[in-house]
C-alpha cells in the first residue's frame, strides 16, 4: 500500500474544496459551458501571469501544440527539432500538423534539449525548434533563440511541465513565439480533467487559433477554415482561476523540498537535479539518477513510497514512430539514461516529514558510487 504518493491530488481538492465547488457552481447557474465568460477571465489571467498579450484554451496539451505549430504555417514536408527524451505528446503534436520530428539529444545535467546538438539538425526544411522545459526546468533558451534567429527558425515552447518557471526574469510562456501548456491533473497548474492553452504575444496567431479551436468558426455558423473542436470548457477554466491564484505559493513549496531532497540526499550515489544558471525549477518532478533505477524503484514501493518513471521509453524507441522521425546524431544521453531515471515524490501538500522519510530510504538503498 503507497503511504506516501507521488503527487496528492486529494489533499489539494480538499484544501479548496469550496472554492472550487463555488466556481463550478456559477457556471452551472450561468449555463455557459463552452467558451463564454469564465474561459475569457481564465484566458486574460494566464497570459497576464506568464507575461504575454493573449491565450487561447484548448482541449488539451496535444492540441496546443498541435494548432500552435498549424498555426505557424508549419505543415507537411517540413521538420520540427525536438528532444528526444520528452514525453510522445510533442513528436505526435509534430507529426499531426504533418510535419517529421527530428529529435536531438538532452544535455547531461538539466535533461532539457542541448544547444549544441541544433545546428547540425538543421537542413532545408527545418522549419521549427520546440524546446521542452521538462521535468520544469527552463530549456537554455538564449542558446536556442541565439541559432533560431539565424536560420529564421519559429520557437514554441513545451512548457506542459514549467507552470510558472522563469528563465532570467522571465516567465516560461514568454520566451518564444508561442508557448503551449496542458492542464492534465498532476500538473503543476492542473484542471479536473484535460485542457491545455497556447499563449503567445502574435495577435494574429491567437485570432487564428480562437478560430481553428471552434470548427474554424470566427462568427457562428460562419467557417472560415476548416477547424477543430478543441475548446477549453468553462467548468475547466473556473476550476482554474481557483488554482491559478495558488501556483507561486505551490511553486514556492515544491522549491523547498527540493532543497530538502538536495541536503539530505547530497552523500549518496545519485545524480540530482542541476538547475540552470539564472532559472527558477518549478519542480514537476523531482529526478533522480542511479544505476539500479528498477531495483531501488521496486524497494521503495515495497515501503509504500510511490515513486515514478519519465521516461522508461524514448520517443525513437517507441513502436509509434519506428517510421516517421529522425535522430540526429547519437542521442547519446536519452539512450543511456532513460533506465536510470527516477521521480521521487514532489507536490506541494508533500509534508516536511514525508519528504525525510523518502530521503532515509534513498540512504538506505542507493548505491555509493556516483554515476
Amino acid at each position: 500500500m503507497t503511504t506516501i504518493p507521488l503527487v496528492n491530488l486529494k489533499a489539494q481538492h480538499d484544501e479548496l474544496r469550496n472554492e472550487i465547488t463555488n466556481a463550478i457552481s456559477s457556471v452551472i447557474d450561468s449555463s455557459a459551458f463552452v467558451l463564454g465568460a469564465e474561459l475569457d477571465a481564465f484566458e486574460e489571467e494566464f497570459a497576464a501571469f506568464c507575461e504575454a498579450k493573449y491565450c487561447v484554451g484548448v482541449g488539451s496539451g496535444l492540441d496546443a501544440l498541435t494548432l500552435a505549430l498549424k498555426g505557424s504555417g508549419i505543415g507537411r514536408g517540413d521538420e520540427v527539432i525536438t528532444a528526444g527524451n520528452t514525453f510522445i505528446a510533442t513528436a505526435l503534436a509534430i507529426h499531426h500538423a504533418g510535419a517529421i520530428p527530428v529529435l536531438v539529444d538532452h544535455e547531461p545535467d538539466t535533461y532539457t534539449l542541448n544547444p549544441t546538438r541544433l545546428s547540425s539538425a538543421i537542413t532545408s526544411r527545418t522549419k521549427a525548434i520546440i524546446p521542452v522545459h521538462l521535468y520544469g526546468q527552463p530549456a537554455d533558451m538564449d542558446a536556442i533563440r541565439i541559432i533560431a534567429d539565424e536560420h529564421n527558425l519559429t520557437v514554441i515552447e513545451d512548457a506542459a511541465q514549467a507552470h510558472g518557471a522563469r528563465y532570467k526574469g522571465k516567465r516560461c510562456g514568454s520566451l518564444g513565439e508561442a508557448a503551449c501548456f496542458s492542464f492534465f491533473p498532476g500538473k503543476n497548474l492542473g484542471a479536473l480533467g484535460d485542457g491545455g492553452a497556447v499563449v503567445t504575444n502574435d495577435k494574429k496567431l491567437a485570432d487564428w487559433l480562437r478560430a481553428a479551436r471552434n470548427y474554424g468558426s470566427r462568427f457562428k455558423h460562419y467557417h472560415s477554415m476548416r477547424g477543430f473542436n478543441s475548446r477549453l470548457d468553462s467548468i475547466q477554466a473556473a476550476v482554474l482561476r481557483v488554482k491559478l491564484r495558488h501556483l507561486d505559493r505551490w511553486n514556492d513549496v515544491r522549491r523547498k523540498h527540493a532543497a530538502r531532497y538536495g541536503s539530505a540526499l547530497a552523500s549518496t550515489g545519485l545524480t540530482l537535479p542541476v538547475v540552470r544558471q539564472g532559472a527558477e525549477h518549478v519542480f514537476h518532478q523531482y529526478v533522480v539518477r542511479c544505476p539500479e533505477r528498477d531495483a531501488v524503484y521496486d524497494r521503495l514501493h515495497e515501503q509504500g513510497i510511490g515513486v515514478g518513471i519519465h521516461y522508461p521509453v524514448p520517443i525513437d524507441q517507441q513502436l509509434a514512430f519506428t517510421r516517421g522521425c529522425i535522430t540526429s546524431g547519437t542521442l547519446e544521453y536519452t539512450t543511456k539514461y532513460c533506465d536510470q531515471l527516477l521521480s521521487l515524490p514532489m507536490c506541494p501538500y508533500l509534508t516536511s516529514e514525508q519528504v525525510d522519510q523518502v530521503a532515509q530510504a534513498l540512504v538506505g538503498i542507493a548505491a555509493p558510487a556516483r554515476v
